[in-house]
């Protein structure tokens, strides 16, 4: 009785899931193609990280509902395929966290360097920005994949296995590597996300003038700032989730899926949304696009933009 309560309840457990991730990647696709929509989004720094942002949540999304749908059905999948997939995502980690300090960077230089924002704030300037994030977070990509190449045994190629991100650290001195880098990389980025919210604070309080833009800026960067907190818990939640793994299984497998939900799936699609209600112009595209242009009191001009 129990066997069958527990295999209703995770079959059930695995369908709500599938229907929170199709609502998450209907905003992210939705938003998506309200940036790519209008050219006014397209040709400027700050809303191409933004929709980089997005691409990236969408594509991380997607691969660690792959890891979850496997795990929860319990599927074996090619060893290959295995690390071809442990590879997007370790990537993929900490490309988001590292394009929200780039956008808190360029909210910098529009508030505090308003001269050189239009100097530096150009699309072969946002190309290589983002470039500069994939090629920072590759090192660490490249890194996890070559300690594991090293030392992973022939057997390991052999048969088809239960597949996770934890297989890629083959000893634990690689994942005491792994978090080091994680570690570098959040002080880093915290570091920088506060250098800037406190030096749009000071320019706020002797600006006499457009203090709306600056204030706005100053919530930006907090929203920044909470992203990267979240972040920061996604990278802990492994090392609590196997302490209790030790303890019990169904223990381990509701916590794994409290923290996907909660820490992964939630923030990388409220988070941008949040973002994008929270700017006039693209809330009003989106909200256009949103009721499939059926909204006939908005005005054709303001769509246009």
């Amino acid at each position: 009785m129990n066997a069958i309560y527990s295999q209703n309840f995770f079959i059930t457990l695995m369908f709500a899931v599938q229907f929170l991730m199709g609502i998450f990647l209907y905003v992210n696709s939705l938003l998506i193609f309200t940036f790519f929509k209008k050219e006014i989004f397209r040709t400027s720094n700050r809303y191409i990280l933004f929709s980089h942002t997005l691409i990236c949540d969408s594509m991380f999304l997607v691969v660690t509902n792959i890891f979850f749908t496997l795990d929860m059905t319990q599927t074996p999948i090619p060893p290959f395929l295995c690390i071809i997939l442990c590879g997007i995502a370790v990537n993929l980690h900490t490309t988001t966290p590292l394009t929200l300090t780039a956008m808190s960077v360029e909210r910098y230089v529009a508030i505090c360097m308003p001269l050189r924002h239009a100097e530096l704030a150009t699309l072969q300037k946002a190309g290589l920005c983002i470039l500069i994030i994939h090629a920072i977070s590759s090192i660490l990509t490249l890194t996890v994949l070559f300690m594991f190449l090293a030392t992973a045994s022939l057997n390991f190629y052999a048969k088809y296995l239960m597949c996770n991100a934890e297989l890629l650290a083959v000893y634990k001195w690689q994942g005491h590597v792994r978090s080091i880098f994680y570690l570098v990389y959040f002080i880093v980025m915290t570091v920088t996300i506060v250098f800037t919210y406190i030096s749009i604070v000071q320019v706020a309080k002797k600006a006499s003038a457009d203090k709306k833009a600056t204030s706005k800026a100053r919530k930006t960067v907090l929203l920044h700032a909470f992203q990267l907190f979240l972040s920061l818990i996604q990278m802990l939640c492994p090392f609590l989730e196997q302490a209790v793994l030790e303890i019990d299984v169904n223990l381990y497998i509701s916590l794994r899926t409290f923290d996907y939900i909660v820490f992964l799936l939630a923030p990388r699609c409220l988070s941008p949304l949040i973002y994008g209600l929270r700017d006039e112009h693209f809330y009003l595209v989106l909200k256009y696009y949103a009721l499939w242009g059926l909204n006939k009191k908005m005005s054709p001009v303001i769509v246009d933009l």
